[in-house]
C-alpha cells in the first residue's frame, strides 16, 4: 500500500469526492465507490478525501470531539490488504446516549462494533508516544459501541466489485455514531490486565459476538499511542478532553430497524442501544 504522504489527486478532486459522500449521507443513497472513480488513488489520497469531508463538516457547524481507530486486528488488516490500522474523526453530532434510540432512517448500511473509549486528560503527541504516555494522559476509559455506516457502495451495483480499504478510509473510516456507557474507570483503578477486559455482544437477546480487548494491537492503549504517532505525520495532536475509540475487538454486527444491541462488559457494566 502506498505511503500516507503519497497523493495523486488534486485538491478539487478530493473536495468533489467529499461532496459525493456528504450528498450520499443527506440523500441516503450510497455514492459510487471512490476507488472506482479514481482507480489510481493512494492511501494518502484516501486520507486527503477524509480530511476534505471533515473540513466540510466543520464549515457546516459540526465540532470535532475525538478520533477513532479501526482495522486493529491482524485478521482484518489481512482481509483488506493493509499493514496497519486506519483512523477517522468523531464529530459532536455522532454521540447517542446509552440505552437510547437510533433512527435507522438517518443512516444507510448500519453495523455495530464493541470497544473501549479513552477520554484524555492531557494532550498526546507523536512521534514517540508510548503506551505509558497514553495511560498517564487518560482521564478515564469506558465501554462503547461504535456505529458503522457506508456512504459509498459496499458492492458496486454494476460490476459486483467490493469496496476497498481506500473507500472505507475516505468514508471517515466508516464511522457514523457511537454510544458510551457502562462503568468508567481510570487506568490506576483497574485491578486486572486491560487486555483481559471482554465483551459479550447480543442482538435481540441472542449472543452474536464475543471478544477480548487484547484483540486491539495486544492492548487498547497501544492503539491510542499508534494514533498519536500517526497523526503527528499530519501535524495533529490529540487534545485534552478528546474521546478516542481504541478499536473493536469483535467483528461488525449488521443491524436494522427493530434491533436491540447490548454489550456486556462484566464488571465494567453494559452499553446498549435500540435501532428504531
Amino acid at each position: 500500500m502506498s505511503s500516507v504522504h503519497t497523493t495523486t489527486l488534486s485538491a478539487q478532486q478530493c473536495t468533489d469526492a467529499a461532496h459525493s459522500l456528504e450528498q450520499a449521507e443527506k440523500t441516503k443513497r450510497p455514492a459510487r465507490q471512490i476507488s472506482k472513480t479514481y482507480p489510481g488513488m493512494t492511501l494518502g489520497d484516501a486520507y486527503a478525501i477524509q480530511a476534505a469531508w471533515m473540513a466540510l463538516k466543520t464549515q457546516n457547524g459540526h465540532r470535532i470531539k475525538g478520533h477513532k481507530i479501526g482495522l486493529t486486528s491482524k485478521a482484518m488488516q489481512r482481509a483488506v490488504q493493509i499493514g496497519e490500522p486506519d483512523f477517522g474523526v468523531l464529530l459532536d453530532s455522532m454521540f447517542y446516549r446509552d440505552g437510547g434510540s437510533i433512527a435507522t432512517a438517518d443512516f444507510l448500511q448500519l453495523r455495530v462494533e464493541a470497544e473501549l473509549a479513552f477520554v484524555l486528560a492531557k494532550p498526546l503527541a507523536g512521534p514517540d508516544c508510548t503506551i505509558f504516555d497514553v495511560l498517564d494522559a487518560t482521564a478515564y476509559i469506558t465501554p462503547a459501541l461504535e456505529i458503522l455506516d457506508a456512504r459509498c457502495e459496499r458492492v458496486d451495483s454494476e460490476t459486483g466489485r467490493p469496496r476497498t480499504v481506500l473507500d472505507t478510509i475516505s468514508d471517515n473510516a466508516a464511522n457514523a455514531a457511537l454510544v458510551l456507557g457502562g462503568r468508567p474507570f481510570t487506568p490506576a483503578q483497574l485491578q486486572i490486565d486491560m487486555r483481559r477486559i471482554g465483551a459479550i455482544v447480543s442482538k435481540n437477546g441472542d449472543v452474536e459476538e464475543t471478544g477480548l480487548a487484547a484483540g486491539v494491537l495486544n492492548h487498547p492503549a497501544n492503539g491510542i499511542a499508534w494514533l498519536a504517532n500517526r497523526l503527528h505525520q499530519h501535524g495533529i495532536t490529540l487534545q485534552a478532553g478528546e474521546i478516542v475509540l481504541a478499536g473493536s475487538f469483535i467483528r461488525p454486527i449488521d443491524v436494522k430497524a427493530g434491533d436491540t444491541i447490548v454489550a456486556d462488559y462484566g464488571d465494567f457494566g453494559t452499553v446498549s442501544c435500540y435501532f428504531s
